[in-house]
């Protein structure tokens, strides 16, 4: 599959026009804070972009950001931007062609920025521990619709773990089916290419996710993808496809289901861009200055990590009240009371 990839995002894809499928987001989606970074990035830059989402999330300025399947450098240029001249970022790529169109304009964006903190890498990203990185070394790591095209996706969840600072975050852009693909669609050359043949599985996402210690995923944002082209159409079927945003916090103390221990957050308002309220995910919309209930994953979300000096907290983990409702997990047993008296086990 890696000659595959190679061959059709560094030859046969010579802009986004030439995409089949809408696995590919547009700037319409962008909030409108970052349309200015990206007005700062280079044409050339922007017309070979093949990503599937957005892959910055906030409070990022200082940080040090690892760029999985960077391309042409799209997204590494807006991180550049918004870690700062005290931040910086690396990019990953194993196609060649991509990284030169990248490479070629950083003296351009290091002119445009006032600095350079950018550095690109050609390799696999399922080779990260062959790269030279230190261990435990970035405070977020990206992915722009890139880990679908991977055929081992464990080796790169694996590397995400093993170079994440405790505390630190993998948020990730990707596309996922709504069931197991066969091997006629994920054999396909082009529906591969497109990012679909090498979709996994929702739920096998998950599964893998929590083998490697992300042990409660969370979706930031979704939406559904349309095959356009009629013949690749009637290759998918019924199969649909979805591009996604997750973020897995490496928080080795996190429980396996959202736990009530009483617990709240007040959001201060004060992370740049969002001063009235703060996404965490797609269920988590904390607005500024209200007292917010979390489950006890949430509370270590906000307050081991990057977020937690823009919060107040409130209780501890003393006292325990069971699942924590709403958050996709309930009791199974049934509520109703049967009288025991004078019954055997």
């Amino acid at each position: 599959m890696y000659e595959l990839v190679q061959e059709y995002y560094g030859k046969t894809l010579q802009n986004s026009g030439d995409l089949k499928t809408t696995a590919c987001c547009d700037i319409s989606q962008v909030p409108e804070w970052l349309r200015s970074l990206l007005s700062n990035v280079h044409d050339e830059v922007l017309d070979r972009y093949y990503g599937c989402g957005l892959v910055a999330p906030a409070l990022l300025e200082g940080c040090r950001i690892l760029d999985l399947g960077c391309g042409s450098g799209r997204d590494v240029y807006v991180l550049a931007q918004l870690v700062g001249k005290t931040g910086s970022v690396v990019g990953i790529d194993m196609t060649s062609e991509q990284l030169e169109v990248a490479r070629r304009h950083q003296a351009y964006h290091a002119e445009k920025f006032g600095y350079d903190n950018i550095t690109f890498i050609e390799g696999y990203i399922e080779q990260l521990d062959q790269m030279g990185l230190e261990p435990h070394s970035f405070d977020i790591i990206v992915s722009n619709c890139v880990v679908n095209l991977s055929p081992n996706k464990e080796a790169v969840l694996s590397g995400v773990k093993h170079l994440l600072k405790a505390g630190g975050e993998f948020y990730f852009s990707d596309v996922y089916a709504n069931r197991r693909v066969p091997n006629e669609v994920k054999n396909d050359p082009v529906l591969y290419g497109e990012c679909l043949g090498g979709a996994l599985y929702w739920n096998d996402f998950l599964r893998i996710a929590h083998q490697f210690g992300f042990i409660d995923p969370r979706l930031v944002e979704d939406r559904p993808l349309y095959v356009t082209d009629p013949v690749l159409k009637n290759k998918v079927g019924s199969i649909q496809f979805y591009s996604a945003t997750f973020r897995l916090f490496n928080l080795d103390q996190l429980e396996t289901a959202c736990e009530d221990y009483g617990q709240a957050v007040i959001y201060h308002g004060t992370i740049p861009e969002h001063p009235h309220r703060i996404l965490l995910d797609k269920h988590h919309d904390i607005e500024s200055g209200k007292v917010f209930p979390v489950c006890g994953n949430t509370w270590l979300m906000l307050q081991d990590t990057r977020f937690s000096k823009h919060f107040t907290f409130i209780g501890n983990f003393s006292k325990h009240y069971g699942i924590f409702q709403g958050c996709g997990s309930v009791i199974p047993f049934e509520n109703t009371v049967i009288n025991l008296s004078g019954q055997c086990c």
